[in-house]
């Protein structure tokens, strides 16, 4: 038996009833387009398994270094100097403008995994306050330990942001089960750290749909979180 259940945060324990407008939104009010290079280039994933420790030491750096990359992004797409400011306020307010709620199954499945006294714990590619949007989805009693990568000074799947979780557990890899929905961060990075079992959720018939790629060795697949409990 795992000393400790580790897990993502969206797409594994809860999703976005609503979400704020898009950035591609908040441009269209101003009168700016965003270009598809732009767009890719930008694109959340592009920054997945970045180090960013210098801006972590603080709640007010975090959100300054957030600012910065949003106003590059901004000069990216051709938004002029007398438009910007107001134009980074809208996004950076916008994208805190969410309304989470829990998977069905998920309360269940972290109680269950409490009264085996294992250690629950989340590991999150997330802004500096995951415990709010944690709390939106009333599961904030339910894990022993929460990590944001705003906190960890690294996103996934940066070994740095395992091992910051795992220690604030005071569990090894090896004692540890990891839970969740994208592959590179939740499945490829706690392997590459020696966590045995990682566990790819893949709830099927979501929109839009994901690719469901062949799993490594030490990977399992399930539909929902259920299937994590045949695992310990």
């Amino acid at each position: 038996m795992p000393r400790a259940v580790l897990f993502d945060f969206y797409g594994t324990v809860a999703y976005a009833e609503s979400w704020g407008p898009t950035r591609e939104e908040v441009l269209s009010r101003y009168g700016y387009v965003l270009p598809d290079t732009v767009r890719r280039r930008w694109n959340v994933e592009t920054i997945d398994g970045l180090e960013h420790v210098e801006h972590s030491h603080s709640r007010d750096q975090y959100l300054a270094w957030e600012r910065a990359r949003i106003q590059d992004f901004l000069e990216a797409c051709g938004v002029g100097s007398d438009d910007a400011e107001r134009v980074a306020d809208d996004i950076q307010t916008t994208s805190q403008a969410f309304t989470m709620a829990a998977y069905p199954e998920v309360r269940d499945v972290l109680t269950a995994l409490r009264a085996q006294d294992i250690t629950v714990g989340l590991c999150s590619n997330w802004s500096w306050d995951l415990d709010r949007a944690v709390d939106q989805a009333g599961l904030t009693d339910l894990f022993d330990v929460a990590v944001a990568s705003a906190h960890a000074g690294a996103r996934k799947p940066h070994p740095r942001i395992f091992e910051h979780t795992l220690a604030r557990c005071g569990v090894d890899a090896a004692d540890t089960v990891f839970v969740g929905d994208s592959f590179g961060p939740d499945v490829e990075g706690p392997l590459g750290v020696g966590i045995p079992t990682a566990v790819h959720v893949y709830r099927a018939g979501e929109e839009p749909p994901r690719a469901a790629p062949p799993l490594p060795e030490g990977a399992v697949r399930v539909s929902d979180l259920r299937g994590v409990l045949d695992l310990v």
